[in-house]
């Protein structure tokens, strides 16, 4: 169970909004986009590994009290897996008409 970040109180990790005080949990109502609110008066730009590396884009950037991009630069970096492996088939479905198109032009010389 995760926490409310306004009232505290222990809601689903999967609620789009609090049942109790009816805060915004989720960005853009979808639960698999978990919006980052800050706490009293800091800002999350000042913890977040993106604005310290200076790749964030995000229009409310350097005084973001909400994100959805907001990695805390304490943590370690996990970055995102593919769920199955990349394999050459894979690859050579994916470029089948680049291929063709490379093996008429080797084949016309």
């Amino acid at each position: 169970m995760t926490t409310c970040p306004r009232c505290h109180q222990s809601v689903d990790p999967q609620a789009i909004a609090c049942p109790f005080c009816r805060t915004t949990l989720k960005a853009h109502g979808h639960p698999g986009i978990t919006l980052h609110q800050a706490t009293g008066t800091e800002y999350l730009c000042e913890t977040c590994t993106y604005h310290a590396d200076d790749t964030c884009n995000y229009p409310q950037r350097p005084y973001a009290k909400e994100c959805t991009l907001y990695h805390d630069q304490r943590q370690p970096f996990q970055p995102i897996r593919s769920s199955r492996p990349a394999s050459f088939s894979l690859w050579f479905r994916r470029n089948l008409p680049q291929i063709a198109i490379l093996g008429l032009i080797a084949v016309s010389f």
